[in-house]
């Protein structure tokens, strides 16, 4: 059996390494043009090249989260395109969001503010209940987090295309209980998948259905907000502000307004990132499930794009 790890942007050789070691009978190697032919491909950001040289793969390992730009590739019907579950990258996400989320509700950024100038400041406290975390996409990652948030005893509200039972989690799903969703929110924590159908969904009519003084966290793809809308809403007082960790064109431009709006946080797309030895012991395990001839996990839908 032949693995080939083929990564835009990144060493592919501390994976070749790793996935021989922890998968021994297999033969890995990184792609180079011209490569002889693979069972299995590991990949980021992979060339159209590699997927036409690469005709008999079975399985393509995505090692991010989202799966849109691999889509976006023409890949053969036949061709098995897996995410990964998980591999670490759950527990980060809710860190950060709830990082961003209790940041935001203790109001630790004016504080910081007050801290600089060398003032001794104080504000009321606010009420959880005034306060309801919404969910944009309950996956693993969306369910990790709103689990995380019902540990500080947020109201959580989940929102997903295809109805969702959580326990203590008010789920909304579908086109008609989007309005409803937003209305019930304050704080809208954005971690859909991006296909044609949710790219902007994050606009100037989404958004002015939050409530008053709502803040946004977008830790999914910078597609999905339309980020002139965000400013605008901000700067009419309607949102209170937003922590973006991913943006349509990265890294974000130095002369992009986001990063001098004092109401906006910026960080360098980091809220979740895959970790290589929880990686590959999945990846191992799922194809070692599929030599047996089980079903996995994670396996994509190209038409849903997810």
């Amino acid at each position: 059996m032949n693995i080939t790890i083929c990564f835009a942007g990144l060493s592919p050789e501390p994976w070749v390494q790793g996935l021989q070691q922890a998968f021994p009978e297999a033969s890995v190697s990184a792609w180079a043009p011209g490569a002889p032919p693979a069972d299995h491909a590991i990949v980021w950001a992979p060339p159209q090249q590699f997927i036409d040289e690469q005709p008999g793969l079975q399985t393509l390992f995505n090692i991010g989260a989202g799966v849109d730009a691999l889509l976006q590739l023409k890949l053969p019907p036949s061709l098995k395109v897996v995410r990964l579950d998980d591999a670490g990258m759950s527990v980060q996400m809710a860190e950060y969001v709830c990082h961003a989320v209790i940041r935001h509700f203790r109001e630790f950024d004016g504080y910081d503010a007050d801290t600089a100038s060398g003032k001794w400041s104080y504000r009321k406290p606010r009420s959880r209940a005034d306060f309801a975390v919404g969910i944009m996409g309950l996956g693993v990652l969306g369910e990790r987090v709103a689990k995380a948030l019902q540990v500080f005893e947020f109201p959580v509200n989940g929102y997903s295309r295809s109805a969702k039972n959580l326990p203590g989690i008010r789920c909304f799903s579908g086109a008609q209980g989007l309005p409803e969703f937003l209305a019930a929110t304050r704080v809208l924590v954005n971690l859909m998948p991006l296909t044609p159908e949710t790219e902007n969904i994050l606009n100037k009519d989404t958004l002015a259905q939050l409530q008053t003084g709502a803040y946004v966290i977008n830790v999914a793809r910078g597609k999905h907000l339309v980020e002139e809308d965000l400013i605008t809403l901000i700067d009419k007082g309607h949102l209170a502000g937003a922590t973006l960790d991913v943006f349509r064109t990265e890294p974000l431009p130095a002369e992009h307004p986001f990063w001098r709006h004092p109401q906006i946080t910026v960080t360098p797309h980091t809220s979740a990132r895959t970790l290589r030895e929880e990686s590959i012991a999945q990846i191992v395990g799922k194809i070692q499930a599929l030599q047996r001839g089980e079903a996995i996990n994670g396996v994509v839908d190209h038409q849903r794009g997810y």
